[in-house]
């Protein structure tokens, strides 16, 4: 069973753990924790600056899954959304600027905020992701265009 930290000395080993080289990095069990960044950013997909929510934040994780073959609804995100592609391939496209980016398992997406896109799986398996909102509290993450 591992122990877990929390708190103020949670941010300060993970600040440490994450300033190291993988290798040395170590949990609280003194066992090594392999660190493989991802992706750092201060951008958005489409090259917009990342702005965190000004008023009381809401965080929510949830996990997708869309079927192969099927688009989704034309929608936007008036709020920074990012997504690790945990399976499958997703094509996103900008509707207004017909710019599209594709997306495979391993890649961590951070959405444009504020601009019209649909994702498509144009893959043969399910694209699967893990997705993290951060809104004002109370307010949608995803707004459908009518």
């Amino acid at each position: 069973m591992r122990r877990f930290v929390s708190g103020l000395a949670a941010g300060c080993l993970w600040a440490v753990c994450l300033s190291m080289p993988a290798a040395q990095a170590l949990d609280s069990s003194t066992q090594p924790v392999v660190v493989t960044p991802i992706r750092s950013t201060s951008v958005t997909s489409t090259g917009q600056p990342i702005a965190l929510p000004q008023g009381d934040v809401e965080v929510a994780a949830s996990t997708f899954e869309i079927a192969p073959g099927a688009t989704l609804p034309v929608h936007k995100h008036p709020f920074p959304r990012y997504a690790y592609v945990v399976a499958g391939t997703l094509k996103v496209t900008n509707v207004d600027t017909g710019q599209s980016d594709t997306f495979k398992a391993g890649d961590f997406i951070v959405e444009m905020v504020d601009q019209w896109h649909q994702g498509s799986n144009i893959g043969t398996d399910p694209v699967k992701l893990v997705v993290i909102d951060q809104v004002e509290k109370g307010a949608q993450a995803t707004v459908l265009k009518q």
